[in-house]
């Protein structure tokens, strides 16, 4: 049952930028859209927030290329804080000018200017170069007149966020004071200074993305350091979304359970109709990710080197950008293997390079759930996966591909072609694909999701207490 209970629902992000942040922002918008489809305010889903500090021209071109893409619903449903910041007559909003308290900039800080259309200074924003910890700051956040002078400052980003939010939710209770809102946060930096926010009538979902751990990635590993913090105040989140049972299990093993750690897969759609394999070209084998030193891209160029000595009409199709990309042009052509794996580049169909495929290939280190993996399983197409955290083995548990332990070079390059070599393992996987691909599509992810918000309507906030 993916009936969502009567409130006021909102996501929030850092940023939502066309091409930016890989998988973070398909799926954050495919968690709106699907929220549309359960019902959520009659079809309309729910307000997408983001913080970017950018223009309001920028935000425009981002919700029109989304709209293009049929990536969001209602484009008009997009809000961001600096977009509404500026008053019409110049200066500040008077939501920002009701937070503010007196003071000044930072003399020891350089700032950066937000404008408003007209070129007047709205709020500037301190500069803190080089520190990952940045956005805990309180470092003063200044607000403007209409002339471009201070009146007054904020303490830091998190009371600069909050009180958009504030206003913003007062909006949305402008009819019914007692309203219950509930927000999913999608960005850990975000989450981190919501859990001072305190209004009694806010649930405050967390949603998780990524993997927390550093190398090797093992339950007991070190805390990757910009999780650190965000654990000692995980509990006065009312609800963490967690998209794998096996990471939520680690978390709760480790740190325990406070009723707060839920299972919310990131749903995708099933494809409207599976090509039969004969629409498969023979010996394609592609990957779909960003060219980056996690994805563990080289493994998959040096493994197919083994690859074509068995099959000698294989291809890789890697379809990605990155930091990476120099350096595994160079190592593909050392390896001679021009011919048979190629750099696409990026793409915004990756539909139809997976229908055309053989097989799917994962190299990755770690995953948060995977969602080219399930995107893969969703088109029919056999995987072959390292054995790695979090998602290729809860994705596969069901069938539709081949694990092979973590970092196995020879092992992946003998699992490929066996797949691709096999016919009678081949029909076999990429049938449990489409079947295994169910466990994570929309109706189970807003299942999950109405659960979650059922939950937690029904008692109080955690972070009221």
């Amino acid at each position: 049952m993916s009936d969502f209970p009567d409130a006021e629902y909102v996501i929030l992000s850092s940023r939502l930028i066309p091409d930016m942040d890989g998988g973070y922002t398909l799926a954050t918008l495919a968690r709106a859209r699907q929220m549309a489809a359960a019902g959520v305010h009659g079809g309309r889903g729910p307000l997408l927030l983001t913080v970017d500090p950018g223009t309001p021209a920028e935000h425009a071109r981002h919700r029109a290329a989304f709209d293009g893409r049929d990536l969001v619903v209602d484009p008009t449903r997009m809000r961001n804080l600096f977009d509404e910041a500026a008053d019409p007559a110049g200066g500040a909003a008077s939501w920002l000018r009701a937070a503010a308290r007196a003071g000044g900039a930072d003399p020891a800080l350089e700032y950066r200017v937000i404008p408003d259309a007209a070129g007047r200074p709205v709020v500037s924003l301190p500069v803190i170069a080089g520190d990952p910890d940045w956005h805990i700051s309180d470092a003063a956040v200044v607000v403007h007149d209409g002339t471009g002078a201070g009146i007054g400052v904020l303490g830091g980003f998190g009371a600069l966020y909050r009180a958009w939010l504030a206003h913003v939710v007062a909006g949305l209770r402008a009819a019914d004071a007692s309203r219950p809102v509930v927000v999913v946060c999608e960005s850990r930096q975000l989450g981190e200074l919501l859990v001072g926010w305190d209004d009694p009538d806010v649930r405050l979902l967390h949603a998780i993305h990524t993997i927390h751990l550093e190398p090797p990635y093992t339950p007991d590993a070190a805390l990757n350091t910009l999780w650190s913090r965000w654990f000692s105040v995980a509990e006065r989140f009312d609800a963490v979304l967690w998209p794998t049972h096996a990471q939520r299990a680690d978390v709760a093993d480790r740190f325990g359970d406070a009723g707060v750690h839920v299972v919310v897969p990131h749903g995708v759609a099933s494809a409207a109709s599976v090509p039969p394999g004969s629409e498969r070209v023979p010996g394609r084998v592609v990957m779909l990710n960003r060219l980056a030193p996690g994805k563990r891209v080289d493994h998959a160029v040096r493994a197919f080197a083994a690859v074509v000595a068995g099959v000698p009409e294989a291809t890789l199709d890697i379809y990605g950008e990155g930091a990476e990309r120099a350096a595994l042009q160079a190592l593909i052509d050392d390896l001679g293997l021009t011919a048979h794996v190629v750099l696409r580049g990026a793409t915004d169909d990756p539909a139809r390079a997976l229908r055309a495929a053989s097989a799917y290939l994962s190299t990755s280190a770690y995953e948060g759930q995977g969602l080219a993996i399930v995107e893969a399983l969703v088109d029919g197409c056999p995987v072959v996966s390292y054995d790695a955290p979090y998602g290729p083995r809860e994705l596969l548990s069901r069938g539709g591909g081949v694990l092979v332990p973590d970092g196995d070079v020879d092992a992946l390059a003998g699992a490929v072609v066996q797949v691709l070599t096999d016919p009678d393992l081949h029909h076999r996987l990429a049938v449990e694909a489409v079947q295994s691909a169910r466990a994570v599509d929309p109706a189970h992810a807003m299942a999950a999701l109405a659960g979650a918000a059922r939950d937690v309507l029904g008692r109080p906030s955690r972070r009221s207490r």
